[in-house]
């Protein structure tokens, strides 16, 4: 191993005159292990709040403190386990941003197994191939940031010198591990606070989730990211509701409230109407990101192809190892592989006779989606991987870009198929056709998930000395790993609390459920497609937000501010339950509070880093130990189909849940605070 850091980080840990076991048997066995339990934690994040965050740090301290019990390992093979283990997140993140809203529109009943794993896979090594030809241009021609590659390589390089890190996110995943079993398996502490009033006709409703993985996701994603998708929120529940609820009439809002007062109003009218300003605020942002990408992206990719050319004629060998990557050809390859499961799993999933189309027009169908499904997929693969190095991972728009391929494939699919189906008056065809256009979104989000992930993962390994092609073979063994694991996960979590407004059984708790915003999401924007009764007043005022949040971006560009304002992070917050902004929110202010008394007390650049990198690792033990017990929790409650099986009766003490789950939530507060002020 180097026996010092290099003075740049342009200048491998490892150098690529120096080889060292990566591939090996211990780090195959935890890639493929902790790819399948990242995968089950995003995907009950995922379908909690709408919202993933990337595994690459908490994969790598986990992978460090589980190799120091074998004596021989180094940090490349650290690094081979992190690769492989944050595929699984980010194919978790496709997956449950899509396939849902089949269940959703009752077109699945629950995830079978096989399809479930062809789209996931498929997806995903599409992801890792075309990010191929990508990684020469925007890693080291464009250099852009890759926040979380960077900060995965140097979280790699420090534990070198020890495993601390470990220890705080284990203390950390325990602790947030305990307090979710309280909250949903003992049910002795409440899970959310939340209230409403009413004045003149305006109905006021504010909340807040007392959980602490959403507290987590705030301090990682920063007080200008949290900051936004708060007021997201308070565009819908301070200004969109109340005078939604003031100006319609009483027939109206009684029709959407169906008699409901008070918070539950709220969400009803929220749930009808006012979220679909999310939906036109995500459509015209993801439409902005990629008129603004396209420009580097083809730029990118023409360098990318003539670097490419050149080493073919010098000759592999006289590419340095760290600058190796798989052949070019298994692109091209590659992608004609998965074409033919993709197309098989089209077949098997689109009814013909649910549409009620000839049989030239459903072959067309399905070979016009795999076609447009490997096109978009590379574009928005590119789209994903610049953004990647632009905010990172967990910023990256990835619902964006999937709304606007199922927008664009519905509109394309109405085109060709409309003029023999009436869809406005045959809701059984239109739910068969949004199925169709949620297939094709679910292979274009797993690729572009899973390609932004692959990115950071390069970077990573740029700066520790990896062999690129060494990664993007674990990729590809995360991703399928990730995949099996997916669909057994998503039909337990599915099984335990329902998802949306579904459930599998009658008398289940609605309060349970898990939203699946996103799936929600697409679901409603394809069905509305086709059945043409998408609330487009609401559509097109979030279109409107939209264009003010860009024009005030580009100006606080032009300003040099360090506060930006993307659209997209507004346009989740709008789309997404107020209490679930609410704690995001407060841990980007604990991140920001933290790095302030850090710099008050003389701290210098590297303390305000170091604390940062303590917070984000607590908050990924926060992540991680929540999400954990929630899927651990949902093997009793789908056993018993009952989520009160674990409850502790508190007959007379009614009030106690609410002083405990604020309680436990001022405490983790301050644990998180000092912590990144340490």
């Amino acid at each position: 191993m180097a026996s010092q850091e290099p003075d740049s980080e342009l200048t491998p840990f490892i150098p690529a005159s120096q080889s060292l076991p990566e591939i090996t048997v211990k780090a195959l066995v935890l890639g493929v292990l902790l790819s399948a339990i990242l995968a089950g934690a995003n995907a009950y994040l995922g379908l909690k709040v709408g919202m993933t965050v990337s595994a690459s740090i908490p994969a790598a301290v986990i992978s460090m403190a589980l190799l120091r019990l074998f004596r021989e390992h180094n940090i490349l093979e650290n690094n081979i386990v992190q690769t492989a283990a944050s595929a699984g997140e980010s194919v978790a993140a496709g997956v449950i941003f899509t396939l849902p809203a089949l269940v959703v529109l009752g077109y699945w009943q629950g995830f079978p197994f096989l399809p479930t794993l062809a789209i996931a896979a498929a997806g995903g090594i599409l992801g890792v191939l075309f990010t191929i030809p990508l990684r020469r241009a925007l890693i080291i021609e464009a250099k852009l940031q890759f926040p979380e590659g960077v900060a995965t390589g140097e979280v790699l390089k420090a534990g070198t010198k020890g495993g601390a890190g470990a220890k705080l996110i284990g203390f950390a995943g325990l602790a947030g591990a305990g307090l979710k079993f309280a909250q949903s398996g003992l049910k002795l502490v409440a899970g959310k606070a939340s209230g409403a009033v009413t004045m003149g006709g305006s109905v006021f409703g504010f909340g807040s989730e007392l959980g602490v993985a959403l507290l987590g996701v705030g301090f990682i994603v920063g007080l200008n990211i949290a900051t936004l998708v708060f007021g997201g929120g308070l565009i819908s529940w301070l200004f969109g509701i109340p005078l939604f609820s003031a100006l319609a009439s009483p027939e109206t809002v009684d029709a959407i409230t169906g008699g409901a007062t008070g918070y539950a109003a709220a969400e009803e009218i929220w749930s009808a109407e006012i979220r679909f300003m999310g939906v036109g605020a995500m459509a015209a942002g993801g439409l902005w990101t990629l008129i603004a990408l396209m420009k580097p992206i083809k730029d990118g990719i023409m360098s990318s192809m003539e670097a490419l050319r050149l080493s073919k004629l010098e000759g592999a060998v006289a590419i340095p190892r760290t600058e190796r990557d798989m052949p070019i050809n298994a692109v091209f390859f590659g992608t004609l592989a998965m074409a033919v499961p993709i197309f098989f799993v089209f077949l098997f999933v689109v009814d013909q006779s649910a549409l009620g189309i000839t049989t030239a027009s459903y072959y067309g169908t399905v070979v016009f989606g795999v076609f447009f499904a490997l096109v978009a997929g590379f574009f928005f693969s590119s789209v994903a991987g610049y953004m990647s190095g632009l905010v990172g991972s967990s910023n990256n728009p990835i619902s964006g870009v999937t709304i606007a391929t199922i927008l664009t494939i519905s509109l394309l699919l109405l085109a060709f198929l409309g003029n023999q189906i009436d869809f406005a008056v045959d809701t059984a065809k239109a739910t068969a056709a949004a199925a169709t256009a949620i297939l094709v979104g679910g292979v274009v989000a797993c690729a572009a998930a899973i390609a932004g992930d692959n990115m950071q993962d390069l970077k990573a390994g740029q700066i520790v000395g990896a062999t690129p092609a060494k990664q993007q073979v674990m990729q590809i063994v995360g991703v399928l790993a990730g995949a099996v694991a997916i669909a057994p996960i998503l039909q337990l979590l599915f099984s335990a609390y329902g998802l949306g407004d579904v459930f599998p059984r009658a008398g289940m708790d609605a309060a349970e459920a898990l939203a699946a915003p996103q799936a929600t999401l697409m679901s409603s924007v394809a069905h509305g497609v086709f059945s043409r009764d998408l609330p487009w007043t609401m559509i097109w005022i979030g279109v409107a937000i939209a264009a003010a949040l860009i024009i005030l971006d580009k100006y606080l560009e032009s300003r040099e501010s360090t506060f930006r304002t993307p659209v997209l992070a507004v346009a989740v917050g709008i789309y997404l339950p107020i209490e679930l902004t609410t704690p995001i929110f407060a841990g980007g202010v604990i991140a920001w509070a933290a790095s302030r008394a850090i710099r008050a007390r003389g701290g210098s650049a590297v303390d305000v880093a170091d604390g940062a990198r303590k917070g984000l690792l607590f908050s990924s033990g926060l992540i991680t130990g929540e999400a954990l017990v929630g899927i651990l929790l949902a093997i009793p409650f789908a056993a018993a189909q009952n989520t009160d099986v674990l409850a502790v009766s508190l007959e007379g003490m009614a009030w106690l849940p609410m002083a405990l789950g604020l309680a436990g939530f001022a405490l983790f507060c301050t644990w998180m605070y000092r912590v990144a002020r340490s």
